[in-house]
């Protein structure tokens, strides 16, 4: 019982603590002024600025590749033991983003201009 206590406690000191040195570092004594980054160079946006709607379409498409690895990598590890059928079910998926691919190409999500 006085482990869950000491953790606990320690615990909330911990928390005590992250909310005091923000306390004590939030920068709202003082203003915030517009630094240079990159290289130097002042910025000629704001850091939230929007980004165009073609960027949207790319990082979907990059999304589903890195998770088609997502799936590939454990899938080469046990395709020996399981045979044909993870063959079969990993062509089934491949096929399946194939079919999202050539669908992304007619509506223009990979043309640029």
């Amino acid at each position: 019982m006085t482990g869950l206590v000491l953790s606990a406690a320690v615990g909330l000191t911990a928390v005590l603590v992250v909310y005091a040195a923000h306390w004590l570092l939030v920068p709202w004594r003082r203003p915030l002024r517009p630094l240079p980054f990159q290289s130097g160079w002042e910025p000629e946006a704001h850091a939230l600025s929007r980004y165009h709607v073609r960027w949207y379409l790319a990082t979907l498409l990059f999304l589903a590749f890195d998770v088609e690895m997502l799936f590939m990598y454990p899938w080469a590890v046990v395709v020996a033991a399981l045979g044909a059928s993870a063959v079969t079910e990993m062509f089934v998926f491949l096929g399946a983003l194939l079919v999202a691919v050539v669908w992304a190409w007619r509506e223009g999500a990979l043309r640029w201009v």
